[in-house]
């Protein structure tokens, strides 16, 4: 079987992390993303992998290489302007031979691979597509299907008085090469208002595949945030390798005996945390932070290089690469700072503040 995954967005809902990095390589729990998606495939012995780039393809082609590092080959094509989801596709035809997976970047989830390839051959389909329930689909697209799993129809962003379905496409899809010729070459194509409607109007078997397993889109870093919590709580059937519930604290690091650190704790290498720090999960640490003394941490993700000063109350929040905050700051939920940021000492940043990389902002700045 080979997979293609759809790794060309410019992450733009994901800013300010994503200004100067590709998302796919945005840290979840000190990995790039995508490494997780390639083990998760590797595990359903899917080893043959189609990347379909277009936004900053240099860092994601220079980490993963062709692939082996990970047990898998990895073949790139670099699409010179986005091309929509399906178009992307197409772009890749010369290296689709047979049944393929199609899976978008930007999702995690637990989903069965294994078990909706064997659905969609019982059923002989030409697509299937993986569907999973959410609380309010008047925000998403939602996917009406008869009783036989045989979709009927796309319907998108419903009013509550429309809705007749929770199930929305999971971005999870298993298709026929020949369907690829309902494609047009060279052009902006969606699979969800485009492919899949055609084929559906013409009447080809196309199913949908539910599950109530994990699933998030990591498009938002409210999101983002929410994954991390989720890994960490042991709510993905995915969580880390037993680390779940845990403390992890990587080689080459310095934790005072006053310090606290509490469960669901990932500590990247060479990291700092002086004396009488509080650091309380979920929370993660990327390599080399740096926590000053009293500091307090809750809920919060730090990138590699973070620094933290004295006194600092960071909760439930963002912190992105070599970002510096000055004593006895505070940050508060979903507050976002983008690398290379440094935080006047005394500052206060309110519930979803976003600052942008390379900014620097005074002492004393109250941001609600």
């Amino acid at each position: 079987m080979k997979a293609v995954i759809l790794v060309g967005g410019e992450g733009t809902r994901l800013r300010p992390l994503t200004c100067n990095m590709p998302k796919p390589v945005v840290p979840i729990v000190n990995r790039p993303f995508l490494e997780h998606t390639i083990d998760y495939l590797r595990q359903h012995h899917i080893e043959d992998i189609i990347l379909a780039l277009c936004y900053l393809p240099g860092p994601i082609q220079s980490y993963f290489g062709d692939g082996s590092g990970w047990g898998v080959r990895l073949t790139y094509v670099v699409e010179s302007s986005p091309l929509g989801t399906a178009g992307a596709v197409k772009n890749v035809a010369s290296h689709l031979e047979d049944t393929f997976f199609v899976l978008n970047g930007d999702v995690f989830a637990d989903l069965d691979l294994t078990a909706m390839l064997a659905y969609h051959r019982g059923e002989k389909a030409k697509v299937s597509i993986a569907l999973t329930p959410v609380d309010d689909p008047t925000i998403y697209g939602v996917v009406e299907t008869a009783t036989s799993g045989r979709v009927q129809r796309f319907v998108e962003k419903p009013s509550w008085d429309e809705v007749t379905t929770n199930m929305i496409n999971a971005g999870t899809y298993i298709l026929e090469p020949e369907v690829l010729e309902y494609i047009p070459a060279r052009t902006h194509y969606m699979f969800e208002h485009g492919l899949f409607p055609l084929l559906v109007g013409r009447g080809e078997p196309v199913y949908g595949y539910p599950s109530d397993s994990y699933w998030i889109d990591i498009g938002t870093p409210e999101k983002y945030l929410e994954l991390h919590h989720d890994l960490l709580s042991g709510r993905s059937a995915r969580s880390l390798a037993g680390q779940t519930g845990g403390t992890a604290t990587e080689e080459g690091c310095h934790i005072h005996p006053t310090a606290q650190v509490g469960r669901e704790v990932i500590i990247g290498r060479n990291c700092t945390i002086a004396r009488g720090a509080q650091v309380t999960g979920p929370s993660v640490l990327g390599q080399g932070c740096r926590i000053g003394e009293g500091a307090v941490l809750e809920g919060a993700v730090l990138w590699h290089n973070a620094s933290l000063g004295a006194g600092v109350r960071a909760r439930n929040c963002i912190i992105a690469a070599n970002t510096e905050v000055g004593d006895h700051c505070s940050l508060m939920d979903n507050c976002v700072l983008g690398d290379n940021v440094v935080i006047g000492e005394g500052s206060q940043l309110g519930r979803g503040i976003r600052v942008w990389p390379g900014e620097r902002l005074e002492p004393g700045t109250i941001s609600r």
